[in-house]
């Protein structure tokens, strides 16, 4: 009997081993899960900014395609983000001054340290007698990360002395309404950017340069857009643009009247 037990216990010793040391459990699975499609469109975003941050291959072609100014002509860059950007383009945005020879170089979600960068390439080198700059609100929002005030401030300088060293009029707009960003929620951006445009108010002034204020007609007791002029409190309309258009045409005349 005892030889039997002792027989039994090494024909069980491999089994035992087998289980503890071998491979007869299935390994858990170390393949990275499937990637989902909203993920894999950010990732490629995200990709394409880091190739070009400023997005200079946006108007590339464009500013190649360009006639030379023309004698007489009195060009005027509108430089800014997706409120310019979408300015004639976007269904329900009205036209962009038919006729006159305003060109958009907006680019949506842009900050003022990717303008700063493009600066030279859309709007330099395209030789307008104007430049109408309307950024910020998207540094508020930190679109491409956290930002002070005086963040802002420093890159409106940066393309105000580069377009004056190079004789370009120049006329900065007040950022325009927000209540709140419908992309980033929670940001408070109302009195940040009364903060931003009372500081453009007066460096205007300082400097001689004209002060293009869109926002007393824009905005609301609280901040944010009217009601009825955007399309999510932060973009105008055709209504939007409508009272948006006769103040720029004003600053640009005075602007341009004054050389």
């Amino acid at each position: 009997m005892k030889m039997f037990a002792r027989a039994f216990l090494l024909a069980c010793v491999p089994l035992l081993t087998a289980g503890v040391y071998g491979q007869t459990a299935a390994p858990a699975s170390t393949a990275a899960p499937a990637t989902d499609a909203a993920t894999a469109k950010e990732i490629a975003s995200m990709k394409a900014k880091l190739n070009d941050w400023p997005a200079l291959d946006r108007y590339r072609a464009e500013n190649a395609a360009l006639p030379p100014v023309a004698a007489g002509e009195q060009r005027v860059v509108f430089y800014g983000d997706s409120i310019t950007d979408g300015w004639g383009r976007r269904p329900g945005t009205g036209t962009f001054f038919p006729g006159k020879p305003y060109i958009n170089r907006g680019i949506s979600g842009q900050t003022t340290p990717q303008m700063v960068v493009r600066f030279r390439q859309d709007v330099i080198d395209l030789h307008p007698a104007a430049v109408l700059i309307l950024a910020g609100t998207n540094d508020v929002a930190g679109n491409t990360g956290p930002m002070t005030p005086e963040m802002t401030e420093d890159n409106f300088r940066s393309m105000a002395d580069l377009a004056h060293a190079n004789g370009i009029k120049v006329i900065l707009a007040s950022i325009t309404p927000a209540f709140d960003y419908p992309w980033k929620r929670g940001m408070e951006p109302a009195p940040k950017i009364r903060a931003i445009n009372a500081w453009l108010k007066d460096y205007c002034e300082q400097h001689g340069y004209t002060y293009l204020d869109y926002y007393t007609s824009l905005t609301d007791s609280e901040g944010g857009m009217k009601p009825g002029i955007s399309f999510d409190g932060v973009h105008p309309n055709e209504k939007g643009y409508a009272i948006m258009a006769p103040l720029a045409q004003a600053a640009i005349d005075k602007t341009l009247g004054a050389q």
